[in-house]
């Protein structure tokens, strides 16, 4: 008689399981079915839906959404993600309905939702908040919505927030060409702005906008909602595109730190104008300061202006090869220009002080104008020929304009911080640069969201409110990654423990790009109903152990 065979599977778990066990830890699932709504007939609720976009989002395989059931295949679906989820439930129309419905509750609305209790559950701190907004760019051709289109996507939630946005926030982003930080101006681009806080670069607020807004206008707005929203009472840090005479004004009432850009003509002036002896060396290795004071735009702040060894350095290597290179520009436009004729002494003396103009690091000197005639006889005129036409021509020598140079020379390095925190016990000098310093925070999640391997490295959607929902999503991939990270590190340095990094050496600040790698070949396997965990090393239960236990669920380590 034939015994019947065991029943095996084996499905992937890989990083996934640490993914999943933030986003439970988050309680996004609950936050959005609760904004969103959750309709009696549907499968998968939003909530799920979105944790399975985070999930495919950050499985860094170059697997973008629209192969959104392809990736799920082989993967630990129900584990995951919910009881009777499989892959094939994860297609593309599920992906755009969920997308439409992120877009009509609002993704600035839900993404603080979302990051408000995120902030809360992990205990992230928010002494200071920075500031920062970057362009990405999408592929094709997008006309600008219409009405008609707009509303197409309002799905109403059955269960309504009272605090919903209003209806002016629902208009839908506009995919145009603008500044591109990118370099691609042939492209259409929408633009985010991101506010992080320096406690593990976590995101706080994202709001998408369009294609061609410009920072200066917006960025106050966007410290006010913030502020609105969370009830923020700390220090605002922002570059300088936050310093404006009506920005500042706008900000009275909040703490603010940015950079002063150097085309203010009272900066200009300060940058330069400071004695060997003002100097104070900073806490920070490789920076001096002076402390000036300033009323720029009518309110009384502090200004810093900061010299970085290191960037002093690397700068006057760059004027002195600025200067070589303009050297022999200007030398062979000063040939060509020799070389033309014109009709008048005053139009020479015109387009001779013209070049002259245009160079940065050098003039023209011992200008000398000569006078020609052409005759219509050919050969050797008589002296009682009369000439048919009088020409000029100019020359002149090639000077250095060592002022400049040496005024480039003593600017590199510098750069102006200003506060209106005027009391020194509440915010040292020194506080002031390494808040600034900390704006990298913002950069370095930018720099996540393009990097290539992230699925929405090229924003594939052809249309404006699932781009911008897409972004959402993509702000939250940030989140979620941020979270793991500053937790695990956290936990490592508390409890003494190390890690292998890719070189083998130990460390307690590893990235989370590293660590989801490690994790790669865990599998699920289910003989007979029963779950177990394969190829768990004991450097994964170590890295587990510090994730929590929510995180270890998800391997079975109970």
């Amino acid at each position: 008689m034939n015994q019947p065979q065991d029943e095996i599977k084996v499905l992937n778990i890989d990083h996934l399981g640490i993914i999943a066990g933030i986003i439970d830890e988050m309680e996004l699932v609950e936050i959005v079915n609760q904004q969103v709504g959750i309709k009696e007939k549907e499968s998968l609720t939003p909530g799920q839906v979105m944790k399975a976009m985070i999930l495919n989002g950050l499985g860094f395989l170059s697997a973008p959404l629209y192969l959104f059931e392809q990736f799920f295949v082989g993967k630990a679906t129900e584990h995951l993600i919910g009881e009777g989820v499989l892959p094939s439930h994860l297609n593309d129309d599920r992906l755009a309905r969920g997308l439409d419905k992120y877009y009509a509750v609002g993704t600035t609305q839900l993404f603080t939702a979302i990051a408000i209790k995120a902030a809360e559950k992990f205990q992230v701190k928010m002494n200071s908040i920075h500031l920062d907004g970057t362009s990405m760019y999408v592929h094709g051709e997008y006309a600008k919505p219409s009405e008609k289109e707009v509303d197409s996507v309002k799905i109403e939630p059955e269960v309504k927030n009272s605090e919903s946005e209003p209806e002016s926030e629902m208009k839908a982003i506009e995919l145009k060409h603008g500044y591109s930080r990118d370099h691609r101006p042939d492209l259409k681009q929408f633009i985010v702005d991101m506010i992080c806080t320096g406690d593990g670069d976590i995101p706080l607020y994202l709001k998408i906008d369009s294609g061609n807004i410009d920072d200066k206008s917006v960025f106050v707005e966007r410290l006010k909602e913030f502020k609105k929203s969370w009830t923020f009472e700390g220090i605002n840090v922002a570059d300088s595109a936050l310093y404006t005479k009506d920005n500042i004004i706008a900000m009275r009432e909040m703490k603010w730190i940015t950079r002063v850009p150097l085309s203010i003509k009272s900066a200009q002036e300060k940058i330069l104008n400071i004695e060997d002896d003002q100097w104070t060396k900073s806490e920070i290795s490789g920076y001096k300061m002076v402390e000036k004071e300033s009323d720029y735009g009518g309110i009384k702040q502090r200004w810093l202006i900061v010299e970085s060894e290191a960037r002093k350095k690397s700068s006057i290597k760059q004027v002195n090869k600025q200067v070589e290179k303009q050297k022999e520009k200007a030398s062979a436009a000063l040939g060509k220009l020799s070389k033309q004729t014109f009709a008048c002494e005053p139009d020479a003396k015109m387009a001779i002080e013209k070049l002259s103009n245009s160079f940065k690091y050098h003039k023209i000197n011992n200008i000398q104008y000569q006078k020609t005639a052409e005759y219509e006889q050919l050969g050797r005129p008589s002296k009682l020929a009369m000439p048919t036409q009088i020409n000029y021509r100019v020359t002149g020598e090639l000077e250095t304009k060592l002022e400049v140079i040496e005024a480039e020379k003593t600017r590199a390095g510098r750069f102006i911080l200003a506060t209106n925190v005027i009391d020194k016990n509440e915010l040292s000098n020194d506080d002031v640069l390494k808040e600034y310093k900390a704006q990298q925070s913002t950069e370095r999640g930018f720099r996540f969201l393009k990097d290539p391997l992230f699925f929405t490295s090229s924003v594939f959607v052809k249309n404006p409110q699932r781009v911008e929902a897409i972004a959402m999503i993509m702000g939250l991939c940030l989140l979620v990654y941020t979270l793991a990270q500053r937790k695990l590190r956290q936990e490592l340095e508390s409890s003494g423990i190390s890690v292998k990094n890719q070189v083998k050496k130990l460390t307690n600040k590893p990235t989370m790009r590293w660590i989801f790698q490690v994790f790669q070949a865990v599998h699920l396997i289910g003989v007979n109903g029963q779950k177990q965990v394969s190829n768990l090393t004991v450097e994964h239960r170590k890295i587990l152990s510090c994730l929590g236990t929510v995180c270890r669920q998800y391997y079975l380590i109970i």
